[in-house]
């Protein structure tokens, strides 16, 4: 993929649009909410910090982007220029609080990897619906991905009307066809899990994340059918990461076209990491811009 000099039109540009910010971090137009998973489920005591939701207002409304931070990520401090650009193209911006420690590589690994060659799509089912009383973590029922989304819509479409949170709902349940599924690393490898099994509208996977089967083996879940079909997915990496190699083959498993393969290559900045630069360079904001399409 190749990248050129930003001119300086543009570097002006974006001055003016950090300028522009509210406290919020994102344009002042755009209405930001702060809401407590307990606020909208009372059975959740666990990773009770703030999720972040943002969408502009005034504009048609689009599809909502569903966004699961990695590892130890907290969902205030999520990449709020990315979310900007979703804000932008029309979608209403979800950027979940769940329990994401451990990681599913911190616990499929060396014994019980090798005892259960399933450990890694057990624990996302785990984490994700809280179904299948997956041994190797506490994750309870309330603490799921899903019913943490699904209680906050339905708390959202009774609290925010201006929303038209509605829309996202079916049957008390999530829309989604509706609905955008993301995330970054382990959260990029809880939405390719889900649109594995949901006709989700679209799938973005930032560095989603190495699980396996055996040693040096991807995980088989990555090659299960997908009900999504392939021409909705989208993933990246940095050429840099550690796990590069095998993040690229398994979006290959998982039949993602190559087209819609972004390998980012930008030098990344002294003190910051390859794996999370993809979702946090401005300098991507192009590439985020094909990634997330138009939402309405």
């Amino acid at each position: 993929m190749k990248f050129f000099l930003i001119p300086l039109a543009f570097i002006f540009f974006s001055y003016n649009f950090t300028f522009s910010q509210s406290p919020s971090g994102f344009p002042k137009e755009y209405k930001v909410l702060e809401v407590k998973p307990s606020s909208t489920d009372s059975l959740i005591k666990e990773a009770d910090s703030p999720h972040l939701i943002v969408y502009n207002p005034d504009a048609k409304q689009g599809k909502l982007l569903f966004f699961m931070p990695g590892t130890g990520g907290i969902a205030l401090n999520g990449p709020k220029r990315f979310f900007a650009k979703a804000v932008s193209q029309g979608y209403h911006v979800i950027n979940i609080s769940y329990i994401n420690r451990p990681a599913v590589a911190q616990i499929c690994r060396g014994e019980n990897l090798a005892d259960n060659s399933k450990c890694t799509s057990e624990f996302r089912k785990q984490r994700i619906y809280g179904d299948n009383n997956f041994s190797l973590i506490d994750d309870e029922p309330q603490d799921a991905i899903v019913n943490r989304l699904t209680k906050l819509l339905i708390y959202l479409s009774k609290t925010d009307k201006a929303g038209n949170w509605d829309a996202y709902l079916e049957a008390g349940k999530p829309k989604w066809s509706k609905i955008a599924v993301s995330g970054q690393s382990q959260g990029g490898g809880m939405a390719a899990f889900i649109a594995k099994e949901h006709l989700v509208a679209r799938v973005i996977d930032f560095s989603g994340g190495w699980d396996y089967s055996a040693k040096n083996k991807i995980a088989n879940w990555y090659a299960a059918k997908s009900v999504t079909p392939a021409n909705l997915w989208y993933g990246t990496y940095h050429t840099k990461e550690p796990a590069a190699k095998v993040i690229k083959e398994s979006y290959k498993a998982m039949k993602i076209p190559e087209n819609q393969i972004y390998s980012f290559d930008l030098a990344v900045p002294k003190g910051r990491k390859a794996h999370s630069n993809g979702i946090r360079n401005t300098n991507y904001a192009d590439q985020w811009i094909e990634l997330l399409g138009k939402a309405n």
